[in-house]
């Protein structure tokens, strides 16, 4: 099965949930048009009081839908857009990509992936420990964290449920993903 958007969420307060939308308009260089997180400098509030100045890496948030059925599976009951992403994706490994990978989304969007999104306790106001279920540890002992990707918008356009997505790997040196 392709790699796909399988539905798309946006919202202009602060609110950990962001309702499904028919679509979204990404906007390059600064994020989902009406999206509270929108902006060329950083807009999530706790990165804000540490340097309002420095660039919005945050732009655009992607979860994959399968990390919705292994929380299932655990007994959270969470579904897209709960976790406060954008985008939910479907067939495509977003946490395996490297840092710059680039994400063509249906005709004319591009999302450069930043890195990777840090849980918050905030999950935990949604479900008590929620939190903790989004991460993991690898077979060396290390934090995995499953809460899905972060992306800077290269070109924008409109993001609909369906469209498909193609991956194009970086050139040169693969660096992993590390928290952003």
């Amino acid at each position: 099965m392709p790699a796909s958007v399988f539905a798309v969420h946006s919202s202009d307060g602060y609110t950990m949930t962001k309702p499904t939308r028919v679509s979204i308009v990404v906007v390059a260089g600064l994020g989902v048009e009406n999206d509270v997180h929108s902006g060329a400098t950083v807009k999530h509030r706790s990165r804000m009081k540490a340097n309002p100045d420095q660039p919005n890496l945050r732009q655009v948030h992607l979860i994959h839908n399968e990390l919705f059925d292994e929380l299932r599976d655990k007994g959270f009951e969470v579904h897209p857009g709960m976790m406060g992403e954008n985008i939910t994706t479907s067939s495509i490994d977003l946490l395996g990509q490297p840092t710059g990978t680039l994400l063509h989304i249906g005709d004319d969007v591009v999302l450069e992936i930043t890195g990777l999104r840090n849980p918050c306790a905030q999950l935990d106001g949604l479900i008590p420990g929620l939190m903790s279920a989004t991460l993991d540890r690898d077979d060396d002992g290390e934090l995995v964290r499953k809460a899905g990707v972060m992306t800077v918008v290269i070109e924008g356009g409109v993001v609909r449920p369906n469209d498909e997505i193609r991956i194009e790997l970086p050139a040169g040196e693969r660096l992993p993903l590390e928290p952003v």
